[in-house]
């Protein structure tokens, strides 16, 4: 469930004509009109850019029943919204936004002897099949935004997937709608007799479409491809007699620019219990899809095609490496998987394919292990993130993102697509061509020049030409993703200007005003306006304390990096992914890394947010930010809110007051460093009720935080006082082991047992000779000057360490990950710094040849979310010492550093904790040792159940102190 935030501002001022007082009075649910809003919803995945009027969030189908009434009364437009991942512009307009997916999100029913279920359409696609789960079915289309896309989104788009190579696309697996015209009809459409009673703007409706029908029976008999993966235009072939007069279906793909979809009855499938995959490596992609025709009569359950290129921008990104690796010979490959009830059945049919084409030029690979398929399946999935970014490449954009023709006629059309796309200079080392081979559909992105008007031209001119390019092959503009403003100006080259004609007809039938989701598919607005960027788009010089290497060192290319997959907008974490805990708890666009980038680049562009780096709206929607830095590498293009939190804060209270808790946590080492001398007395103090009560009053500390304790001795203490040790016998094992701000002074046991191991392990452990920091908390609370003096100040006393290669071992994750990654960002142009950030090693990065003491114990782990974005897995060395390791998949704790601290804070932290991590630890058995290396999840878990987390180097004392025993 969703945490309700207060998020500082009003949301519901007033907006035009009193639209927004109006729909506040109406609608059971949140009314938006605000700046930071209308700058979340301003984009999809497409390259458009669209205001809105508003945004609308009901509570209930009903409320958005009643915000379309006010609508109506207003003559406003509407746009009814899903997962926001649209890459043809249909899901951004000027308009008056509801929004599914944080209420409206419900099964409603299922009845699992029929395979049909009713769902609401703010229902996620990997929502919905979790809850089919205990009843062995799914519904069958799976696009790769699967983890974000919603139902009503797919039946908006008659989305596809990898999957519709044997389920068909949504059209083919929906069985009724629950629809609401703008007018006000509400009804349940389908399959029907035609029968049309009545005098009602119901009956009127059914006897106007079928007119419409007869009016353009032979059109609608020959007009439209005969290919699976049409999804061009609207369906009025559904309506044909032997088609069942199927309105329903003729209303999916529609775009919302016909009717309002409610709730939908859906039919299933069973899921498949086994799958095995059948890798196929050609020559050339042009080879590969000539194979397709040869393949198709084994009846594969997935059939995707690869490309060399995508293949080398997905290594260049370091994504799914372990695959690529293990691809087979060629430069054009296609991945054939097969389903079966049983393993026999899957693993008959695809020993069939290899045998049929032991004659082929193909090089095979065989799999069924389910680690590796998932694998080869994940790096089809990355393609949009792989492509969209290309290192020090130019940008690649959609335009001609899903074109699709008959699988006969793929190698063909795949080598003429290539020919085009050379011919207008889109270089192929950067242009991958890729997709659901199986059904003709071909993805891809293209570096298209979009900022200025000759590019803009020549990108005009490319769609076009690649428009009658598919109108040779008798194919469809969009086999995926829909016509919206990137395609709707180009049906008429696919359909002639008869079915063009019928198509305006029938929208009129349904919405005569042009009010639903206006400029899409009919009358569609120019493919070259509302363009996201365009000839009056600049990167304004903003200065920046961060370098941004990725993105040529400008903060404003960074706010571009987002390119909508939504993929942070998931509703339960995935499997082994950190982001996005905010969006997890509040379920709100603005509190996801999307949602935060979108408000950037609004920020960025002046407009809709004028006011930079002040601005209050991008402040509040930063503000539930962990800084986990899970987006960094869960994300596919790598957003970083993390680090543009950080930067964004120190722009916005440079020369001004600070919330307190920038001051009391943001300087906590130099307060660890005072209370360190004194640790009985601190403790006295903040450990009083009455006392520790003001102390948090007054330095922003949430009420219901406990304080952290000092220890009676700080580790570095210790370390001095210790007898002196033999060196090792061995040269060049030195190491200098960090002493963090928090384990020296909360956790010294875990720095003791740090260098009992460490010295076990033949290695000779040393401190520096004066205290250190490497500046986190001066980072995660954006006092960036600061936080460059630490650095530096650690450099010149580490200087001739580091200058003489010695290991710097690091304890904490968050300091770690400080070094290898912010650190080189902030000081880029500081040898010592890059040298650093090359030398800082985690513990069990320096342990990763040392065989360890056996352990005989159940670990429950939970990862850091630095650690698992910039740092690597400890797994390994826990695997050596015998650890039977039990991963939580539970994303971010929910402290998260200061943040769980900081007052306002508290319930979203603890929402981010209960998710998973406190419920899991409170339900382990008392001999499970919990392994956390954070210092904030501990204390997470220390504050909220009776149970104490340990760090990986006490567990592994433990076992060196029972084998002296």
């Amino acid at each position: 469930m969703a945490v309700d935030v207060e998020i500082g501002r009003s949301r519901t001022p007033d907006g035009p004509d009193g639209l927004a007082g109006a729909l506040a009075a109406a609608v059971d649910g949140e009314v938006r009109f605000d700046a930071g809003s209308l700058a979340a919803y301003s984009c999809d995945s497409s390259n458009y850019r669209q205001i809105p009027l508003g945004v609308v969030v009901p509570h209930t189908v009903d409320a958005a029943v009643a915000a379309i009434e006010v609508c109506r009364q207003a003559d406003v437009p509407v746009l009814s919204r899903g997962g926001g991942t649209s890459l043809a512009g249909q899901s951004t307009n000027a308009a008056v936004v509801i929004d599914w997916t944080k209420y409206c999100n419900h099964v409603v029913s299922v009845n699992a002897a029929e395979r049909t279920c009713v769902v609401e359409p703010g229902i996620a696609l990997d929502d919905l099949n979790r809850a089919l789960g205990p009843d062995g079915l799914m519904f069958g289309p799976k696009p790769s935004t699967h983890q974000s896309c919603t139902i009503g989104g797919m039946i908006g788009n008659n989305s596809c997937g990898a999957s519709a190579q044997a389920y068909g696309k949504t059209v083919d697996n929906v069985r009724r709608l629950e629809v609401l015209t703008y007018d006000g009809v509400r009804m349940w459409v389908g399959p029907t007799d035609e029968v049309a009673e009545g005098n009602d703007r119901q009956a009127e409706i059914y006897r106007q479409v079928r007119e419409l029908r007869d009016r353009y029976l032979a059109e609608l008999r020959t007009g439209f491809p005969k290919i699976p993966r049409r999804v061009s235009g609207y369906n009025l072939d559904s309506l044909l007699p032997e088609n069942g007069f199927d309105l329903a279906k003729a209303l999916v793909g529609s775009e919302g620019t016909l009717v309002t979809v409610l709730q939908a009855e859906l039919e299933l499938v069973k899921v498949p219990k086994y799958q095995v995959m059948v890798v196929l490596g050609y020559p050339s992609l042009e080879q590969a899809g000539h194979a397709v025709r040869r393949i198709l009569p084994h009846k594969p359950w997935q059939l995707e095609g690869l490309d060399q290129v995508l293949l080398d921008l997905e290594h260049e990104e370091h994504k799914v490496d372990t695959a690529i690796e293990r691809m087979p010979e060629g430069r054009g490959w296609l991945t054939v998987q097969f389903a079966g009830d049983t393993f026999e059945e899957a693993d008959r049919a695809a020993k069939g394919l290899m045998d049929d084409l032991k004659d082929d030029q193909a090089t095979i690979r065989y799999l069924d292990d389910p680690g590796r398929e998932q694998q080869l399946i994940e790096l089809r999935e990355a393609g949009l993130g792989a492509t969209a970014h290309p290192a020090a490449k130019h940008e690649n954009w959609e335009g001609w993102e899903d074109s699709a023709v008959h699988p006969d006629d793929l190698g063909d059309y795949l080598h003429d697509l290539r020919e085009l796309l050379n011919s207008f200079g889109y270089d192929e080392t950067e242009t991958s061509l890729y997709g659901h081979f199986g059904q003709g559909c071909v993805h891809t992105r293209i570096p298209f020049e979009l900022r200025t008007a000759d590019g803009i031209a020549h990108y005009r001119k490319f769609v076009e030409e690649a428009a009658r390019l598919v109108k040779r092959y008798d194919g469809s503009l969009s086999g995926e993703h829909g016509d919206g403003q990137s395609r709707g100006e180009l049906l008429t080259t696919m359909f002639g200007p008869e079915l063009i004609q019928a198509f305006r007809e029938f929208k009129t039938i349904f919405d005569p005003g042009n009010r639903m989701n206006p400029g899409k598919i009919v009358d569609p607005n120019p493919l070259d306006s509302h363009l996201r960027l365009g000839t009056g788009f600049a990167h304004p010089p903003l200065p920046s304390e961060f370098s941004y290497p990725r993105d040529d060192g400008k903060f404003s290319k960074a706010t571009l990096r987002c390119v909508g997959i939504g993929k942070c907008r998931q509703s339960s974490s995935a499997e082994g992914d950190v982001m996005c805990p905010s969006y997890l708890v509040t379920r709100e666009e603005e509190h996801s890394p999307r949602g935060r980038s979108r408000l950037l680049f609004e920020m960025v562009r002046g407009e809709v947010i004028p006011d930079g780096w002040r601005s209050t709206e991008v402040r509040d929607a930063l503000d539930l930010c962990l800084a986990c830095k899970g987006c960094k590498v869960d994300c596919p293009v790598g957003v970083d809110v993390a680090t543009y939190k950080a930067e964004f804060l120190s722009h916005h209270y440079r020369h001004r007051l600070r919330p307190m808790a920038h001051y009391s946590m943001g300087w906590l080492p130099i307060a660890a460093q005072l209370g360190g001398r004194a640790p009985r007395a601190v403790n006295a103090v903040t450990q009083a009720p009455r006392l520790a009560k003001l102390l948090k009053r007054a330095g922003g500390i949430a009420d219901e935080r406990q304080l952290p304790r000092f220890a009676e001795q700080p580790f570095t203490d210790w370390f001095a006082k210790r007898p002196q040790r033999r060196r090792p016998q061995e040269p060049d094992r030195r190491v200098v082991l960090w002493p963090d701000t928090f384990s020296n002074f909360f956790h010294p046991s875990i720095g003791r047992a740090a260098v009992q191991v460490l010295e076990a392990a033949g290695y000779e452990v040393t401190l520096p000779d004066r205290p250190v920091c490497c500046g986190l908390t001066w980072i995660s609370t954006g006092q960036l000057g600061i936080a460059k003096r630490a650095l530096r100040r650690t450099a010149n006393v580490l200087r001739d360490t580091i200058r003489a290669g010695v290991p710097i071992v690091g304890l904490e994750p968050s300091c770690s990950a400080v070094f290898r990654s912010d650190a080189p960002e902030l000081l880029p142009d500081e040898e010592d710094i890059r040298r650093l950030s090359m030398q800082f090693v985690t513990f069990g990065e320096l342990l990763k040849d040392w065989d360890p003491p056996q352990l005989d114990v159940h670990a429950m782990v939970q990862t850091h979310c630095h650690q698992h974005a910039v740092l690597s897995s400890d797994a390994g060395l826990m695997e050596r010492a015998g650890i039977d390791r039990e991963q939580l998949d539970s994303g971010c704790c929910g402290l998260a550093g200061n943040f769980g601290f900081e007052r306002g804070h508290y319930d979203v932290s603890m929402a981010a904790a209960e998710r998973v991590l406190l419920p899991k630890v409170r339900a382990a058995s008392k001999d499970t040792v919990i392994v956390a290396d954070g210092f904030s999840c501990r204390t997470q878990i220390e504050q909220a159940t009776d149970r104490r987390a340990v760090h990986l180097a006490e567990l592994l004392a433990t076992g060196l102190q029972k084998g002296l025993s």
